[in-house]
């Protein structure tokens, strides 16, 4: 990519139809290279998808139950089997990592994660819902401490491709969560998961990305 001009600004995509999952990596895969090339801007683009689960290149098979035969899908990301669907707010975030991003230096995956997550739990601050990070588990946590449980709000799983990321984020905001008995989820069989709804939060998915886009700001400035 040339370094003789400033980057374009970051570009915001939500669309408002279910994205079927083979549409999804296809765009990432075309907007990825054009960021290389720097003949796109990056971008963060919030998506629904229709029932399905995905692989990671972590995935154990005998972790996919699937009893009601949802399509499956290898992703080609970092970690395990994740469950996609309606109510669940998904956001694919496509940046240059050979540029800093607030806190992020360039080629830092370790510290690009980290925002990931941070921006994950400053959206979640504003319907005040406390996630955590675990120590060793990827994805941020709701903690019931009066009942000595907990379970899992959101996941992560990132791809790097020339230093430029893409997959990014899933958000339980409304979905159905028996369907998260397909499989096991990033591979922790001992801890459930939630969502805001299930957390008695009934916010619209317009309120999350608005909360998204807010927090954003926060992490990475832009």
């Amino acid at each position: 990519m040339s370094t003789s001009t400033a980057p374009l600004p970051l570009q915001w995509q939500i669309s408002d139809d279910l994205t079927p999952y083979p549409d999804a990596i296809a765009a990432m895969q075309t907007r990825v290279a054009a960021i290389r090339a720097g003949t796109a801007p990056e971008l963060v683009w919030l998506v629904e998808h229709p029932p399905l689960f995905t692989a990671g290149t972590s995935a154990d098979p005998a972790d996919l139950l699937n009893p009601l035969h949802f399509p499956t899908f290898s992703a080609g990301r970092g970690g395990q089997w994740t469950y996609h669907g309606p109510g669940q707010r998904t956001g694919y975030v496509m940046l240059d990592l050979t540029r800093q991003h607030g806190p992020v230096p360039p080629r830092d995956v370790r510290q690009y994660v980290w925002a990931l997550e941070e921006w994950l739990i400053r959206t979640l601050d504003r319907f005040n819902v406390r996630g955590e990070r675990r120590e060793g588990r990827v994805g941020i946590w709701v903690a019931d401490r009066a009942a000595g449980t907990e379970a899992k709000i959101a996941a992560i799983g990132v791809r790097i491709t020339r230093w430029v990321s893409w997959h990014g984020v899933a958000l339980n905001v409304a979905p159905d969560l028996s369907h998260f008995g397909g499989i096991v989820p990033c591979g922790i069989r001992e801890h459930g998961v939630t969502s805001l709804h299930a957390l008695g939060i009934p916010v619209t998915l317009a309120e999350t990305d608005a909360a998204l886009r807010l927090a954003w700001l926060e992490v990475f400035g832009a």
